[in-house]
């Protein structure tokens, strides 16, 4: 943060000063007459400009239009006259994986078919801290029965026993789904939703979708479903046998999903080591370092609250 926001945070926060009352403000027993007024059955269900005129017309005056809203809103007496839908305050998901199989988060995105209008649909699986994608299927719709058999086959394969798993995934119609809660409850998975409308509370997969879909082979339309699953095979192995991800010192998911990691960095460190002790006048500061693999995942790190909030100025 600027150097001024950080000083300025630990100065304590003086508590408001009251407000005086300004001198042409109406008395308490004009406030009730006009509020009395207002409560006529005659006036009930007008508004106060209505009112005001209407007041107006008989010889008399109260006060404003706009203190009449300022003596109904201090009662309570102001609100929207159509329903209104009232959004619940989502709690932002905050989730660490410190290993592979600790979290994992999915989605599902749409494939282009052969013509205008048709879709298929791809569903991808991936532990946030290894990047390995440990489950995907293609079908040709949206259905909670088939993220429910593809969630329970990737549990089967990595051996998930009860407590071990946290589950994230958007809001879509399948991820919200009874038949998969029920699902995951059976198998003591915990499951966790992004807040409506919000990205980044599922950028893993969305990152892996931007990866697949920027591949160079990545065609316009698939011809079929049976070439979107073929695209995918070859796709997915590579993925996550070949391609060296940035996000987790250029390893592959595989190695450092199935504990390889460690091994690899040494080797390559041992090369640079080498290539030092054969040149060491060709790098300027020191022998090159191989970046170390992540020790932690997160979704929506935690913030660090500032000093004066701390001391609960």
């Amino acid at each position: 943060m600027p150097r001024a926001s950080w000083y300025r945070n630990l100065q304590p926060v003086a508590a408001p000063a009251e407000r005086p009352t300004p001198a042409r403000a109406l008395p308490p027993v004009e406030r009730q007459a006009v509020l009395d007024q207002l409560h006529l059955e005659r006036f009930r269900d007008k508004a106060p400009a209505e009112v005001f005129t209407t007041l107006l017309d008989e010889g008399v005056f109260l006060c404003s239009v706009s203190t009449m809203y300022r003596i109904l809103a201090e009662s309570g007496e102001v609100r929207e006259r159509r329903d209104q839908l009232r959004h619940p305050t989502y709690q932002k998901p905050e989730l660490l994986a410190t290993a592979p199989n600790q979290v994992w988060s999915w989605d599902i995105t749409k494939l282009l078919g052969p013509a205008k209008w048709t879709y298929f649909y791809l569903y991808v699986i991936l532990d946030i801290f290894s990047r390995y994608v440990v489950g995907w299927m293609v079908a040709d719709g949206e259905s909670a029965q088939l993220a429910k058999r593809l969630i329970g086959d990737s549990c089967d394969k990595q051996a998930i026993v009860a407590g071990q798993l946290h589950l994230h995934a958007d809001r879509g119609t399948s991820m919200t789904s009874k038949p998969v809660a029920f699902m995951l409850a059976d198998l003591g998975v915990t499951k966790t939703h992004s807040r409506p409308h919000v990205s980044d509370d599922n950028p893993y997969s969305e990152s892996q979708f931007k990866t697949l879909k920027y591949r160079p082979e990545f065609p316009d339309r698939f011809g079929s479903i049976q070439d979107a699953r073929a695209f995918c095979q070859h796709f997915f192995r590579w993925y996550n046998g070949e391609h060296h991800h940035s996000g987790i010192a250029m390893l592959t998911p595989e190695m450092l999903h199935y504990g390889q990691a460690e091994e690899i960095v040494q080797q390559r460190q041992e090369v640079l080591n080498q290539a030092y002790a054969r040149n060491p006048e060709r790098f300027v500061r020191a022998c090159p370092k191989q970046p170390l693999p992540p020790t932690a995942a997160w979704i929506n790190p935690p913030v660090a609250k500032p000093a004066s909030e701390e001391k609960g100025h």
